[in-house]
């Protein structure tokens, strides 16, 4: 019959090398369990960043659309405000091309030598009135040509839309006496120097 009896060191033996195991696999339960919060911890970390930088750039997103929004509100306003007027002043100035054209077409026709003797007091007249009738038009349409006067100079010499308007119209021959204008008195000057030099080498003693 087999002896199952054990003594009590043995038994002691066995218990604590039970225990020492057991220990272990806790330890390593342990390491392994603060390794994985460690690594969920830090998911958590990278989670939170990320939501944080989405939160910003949606933040950023607002700001700057509101902004846009309220800038491109107001442009849009301003615009169509210039464009509503640029288009009534562009069929303002259709009507004053149409005018002048008219007024130019007029009297251009006017023949003076075609009127015979009874007619000429009455085709006087209406021509009167024909070139009356132009200049009012070409006086209304200065001030919705150039309702603004050139004010850059501060002496008030300053010309404006008009007058140059006016000076356009000018021909050739209106410049070239201009020119001859002009440039006389500096000619009469050069004139008389030259003479003034002239006189002093015939009167200096040789």
């Amino acid at each position: 019959m087999p002896d199952f009896t054990t003594e009590p060191h043995d038994l002691l033996e066995l218990e604590e090398e039970t225990s020492m195991e057991e220990l272990q696999d806790q330890v390593q339960r342990a390491q392994s369990e603060l390794i994985e919060l460690k690594r969920r911890q830090d998911q958590i970390e990278k989670e939170k960043l990320r939501l944080e930088e989405l939160s910003r750039r949606q933040e950023e997103l607002e700001r700057g659309r509101i902004e846009m929004v309220d800038k491109l509100t107001r442009a849009l306003l301003l615009v169509q405000r210039e464009t509503e007027e640029s288009q009534r002043r562009l069929e303002q100035l259709h009507g004053i091309q149409d005018s002048f054209a008219e007024h130019l077409r007029e009297l251009e026709n006017i023949d003076c030598k075609s009127w015979n003797g009874r007619e000429l007091a009455r085709e006087l007249t209406r021509a009167i009135g024909t070139v009356d009738e132009a200049k009012a038009a070409y006086s209304r349409a200065q001030s919705k040509i150039a309702p603004i006067e050139d004010t850059s100079d501060i002496n008030g010499g300053g010309i404006s839309y008009s007058d140059d308007f006016e000076l356009r119209s000018h021909g050739f021959m209106y410049w070239l006496q201009s020119g001859v204008a002009f440039t006389l008195p500096l000619a009469a000057l050069g004139l008389v120097a030259l003479l003034i030099w002239s006189w002093h080498l015939l009167t200096a003693p040789h």
